[in-house]
Order: structure tokens, then sequence, then C-alpha cells
């Protein structure tokens, strides 16, 4: 079998028995998600960039600590996203609210309403405690399902519903009264 059809896992344990030649093909299997996360910490395509080789190197340096209890993609992951967290700081992150636009409805007067609700919605998101920010973030604007949140925060799964629950009623209250109150996601 070549190596592209290889596991993560087959991969990780042919670099470490030795063919870190190897290690090129995991990286060329998660730049993008990698860079996707970065853009989601520093928005910025540079810095974005930047952070994807820092990343796989954290992730080959650390490559013997890689226990295979969960899939490899969840252990990167979870490496990414708490470089992403230490290098960020107490700095926040602006989540990006997904536009949607709804056939022939592109006047410049709704893109301005988009616009307002997405700002209105930033500030309510990145007003939320850290855990219940952090696990909507993970969940509705990278897509990750509860147990891959659980697998990069360390959260259990039932934690992580609650947050996402108790940050949906959050979001509600505070955005009642505001252009976003009707936002469909919520």
């Amino acid at each position: 079998m070549d190596n592209e059809h290889k596991t993560d896992e087959q991969i990780v344990k042919q670099v470490l028995l030795g063919g870190i030649e190897s290690f090129k093909i995991i990286v060329e299997r998660y730049q993008k998600k990698i860079f996707g996360i970065g853009m989601r910490f520093f928005k910025n395509r540079d810095d974005s960039y930047d952070f994807v080789q820092e990343v796989f190197i954290r992730a080959y340096e650390s490559l013997r600590s890689y226990a295979g209890r969960a899939p490899f993609r969840f252990w990167l992951t979870k490496i990414a996203y708490n470089h992403g967290i230490n290098r960020v700081g107490s700095k926040r992150t602006e989540p990006e609210v997904p536009e949607e636009t709804p056939a022939g409805d592109t006047t410049p007067e709704t893109g301005h309403v988009r616009g307002e609700i997405r700002e209105v919605l930033v500030e309510a998101i990145n007003g939320l405690p850290d855990r219940y920010r952090i696990c909507v973030d993970l969940y509705f604007f990278m897509g990750l399902t509860y147990g891959e949140i659980s697998e990069i925060t360390g959260y259990p799964v039932n934690t992580i519903k609650s947050n996402v629950l108790r940050a949906k009623t959050m979001l509600r209250d505070e955005l009642k009264g505001t252009i976003a109150e009707d936002y469909h996601e919520l």
C-alpha cells in the first residue's frame, strides 16, 4: 500500500520508525484545515501561514506523545487549537458569522443589514464567558461535533452540550430588541 492510501496512524508509525519524509503526507492532508483554524484566530493570511508551520513543527516534535486513543486528526486539531489560544492570549477573536445570500436578494440595503446583523452577533458572542464562547465557536463556526470538541477541549460531551445550550439562551436574551433578534441559527 502506498503512503497516500495509508491511515494517519500508519503514517505516524512510519515517521516514528525513521521515515520522516512521510510526515509531508500528514502536512498535505491537514494543511488546509489548520490554515482554516489559523484564519479563525488571526483573520489574515500571513499570520495563518505562520501558524500552520508552527503547528506542524509542534506536532512533529510531539509525535511520540500521540497515544492513538483518538484519531490523529483530533490530536492535531487540539494542538492547533491550543497553539492558537496561546498565541492570541487574552485577545478575543471575532467569530466569522456565515454570510447567507438568498437567491436574488443582493441589494445594497440587504448587504448593509446583513453587515449590521453580523456586527451585533459578533459582539454578543464575544461577550459570552470563555467556556461558552469556545464551544459555540467550535460547534457553529468550525462545524465540529460534540465528540470532536470534547477531544480538543477536554470537556465532557454533556458539558459541551450544556455550554452550547446556555450560550444560545444567553445570545437570544442579548439579541432581544436588536436587528439580529431573529437570526435563524439561534
